[in-house]
């Protein structure tokens, strides 16, 4: 827990009318988390990372973040940045994300995040980044001269979005564990040379649906930039996309609907399965045996399928209303923006900087 203690104040209602009135309440843990908006959000996304921002609501003061920044290491088109800035927006929103008890943001629309990364730049190893796994699998090809320094420097952005906000926690798969170390590091290191400044986050790993592999290879995570869209259900396909691609996922061998380290593809579908039916994988098992394949992916589908109804039907509404969201974002803006500014004040004056008059 950080000495310099925060307080949360609960969003005013992000719709037209009169704002209401903030009330102080004790700081609890702060968690910060975030997602590219590039490209859709898929199940996995879902289950291993949005179902817990959902959750945490109850015992964390949370941000969640549209990383905007990090998604133009990659070329984006004005348009596509929009619309996926929104549609992200909207898929935390959809899936349970209450802006008045959390902080929904853009990236870029705090400054503060920005500025921070600079100043951690000075802090960080060449070393330590050229380590970093992400970096490693892009340059793995040796094309390392022509990578953007974007691609590079991604880890430091990602330290300052979760310094900036005295984080104690960030929710993380564990392909991501090695950014919060590093985050680690740098925090510790900053303090040590300018005298105690962050808290140094823990991360947080989730265990059981943190990653969903890929429907057409179980030894690769599902994901929104697969080569084939059969890898992923996005939440937004339609039913019939959702049980064409359930139909077309890969089993193993044998007739068995059970989990086994031998069998990947069937323990990753029983997962999705109980993870949606809100059930244990023993008793989904216990359901079809004796039973074939097929027929368990049928009901598979019906369950992603009913789980996702209402999921769509909220994002539906959310794209029909697009003022409410934008009202949602300006709100973070200025609440994170308030938390951000401690944060830096503080940085610049243990760096020497001169305040500004």
């Amino acid at each position: 827990m950080t000495s310099d203690a925060d307080t949360q104040h609960p969003a005013p209602q992000p719709m037209p009318g009169p704002a209401a009135a903030a009330v102080k309440l004790p700081r609890r843990p702060r968690v910060f988390s975030g997602a590219q908006p590039t490209g859709a959000l898929h199940l996995g996304n879902y289950l291993g990372a949005i179902t817990n921002y959902v959750a945490m609501q109850e015992t964390h003061d949370c941000v969640y973040c549209v990383v905007d920044l990090h998604a133009i290491t990659l070329r984006q088109t004005k348009a596509e940045l929009k619309r996926s800035t929104l549609d992200t927006a909207n898929m935390f929103l959809a899936a349970g994300v209450d802006p008045q008890r959390s902080i929904v943001i853009v990236q870029s629309h705090v400054a503060q995040h920005s500025e921070l990364a600079w100043i951690l730049n000075t802090v960080a190893y060449m070393g330590e980044l050229s380590r970093m796994t992400q970096f490693k699998d892009k340059t793995r090809g040796g094309e390392a001269e022509s990578i953007g320094v974007g691609i590079f420097d991604y880890p430091v952005l990602m330290a300052a979005d979760i310094l900036l906000y005295q984080t104690d926690a960030v929710p993380v798969g564990e392909d991501q564990k090695q950014h919060v170390e590093l985050t680690r590091d740098l925090a510790e290191r900053f303090n040590n040379a300018f005298g105690k400044t962050f808290v140094v986050p823990q991360p947080i790993i989730r265990t059981t649906g943190a990653r969903i592999m890929g429907l057409d290879d179980p030894a690769k995570k599902m994901s929104k930039s697969a080569e084939s869209a059969y890898n992923y259900i996005a939440l937004t396909d339609s039913p019939d996309e959702i049980r064409r691609k359930i139909r077309r996922a890969v089993t193993d061998s044998g007739t068995d609907v059970r989990t086994d380290p031998d069998k990947p593809a069937l323990t990753n579908l029983l997962t999705i399965y109980g993870l949606l039916a809100g059930e244990p994988v023993e008793a989904v098992e216990a359901r079809y045996e004796g039973k074939g394949y097929a027929e368990f992916k049928t009901d598979l589908a019906e369950v992603v399928v009913e789980a996702l109804v209402p999921f769509q039907r909220r994002m539906a509404e959310l794209g029909a209303d697009k003022g409410f969201t934008l009202d949602v974002l300006r709100d973070g803006a200025e609440r994170a923006q308030a938390i951000a500014e401690r944060t830096m004040a503080k940085v610049r004056e243990r760096m020497g900087f001169v305040s500004r008059p």
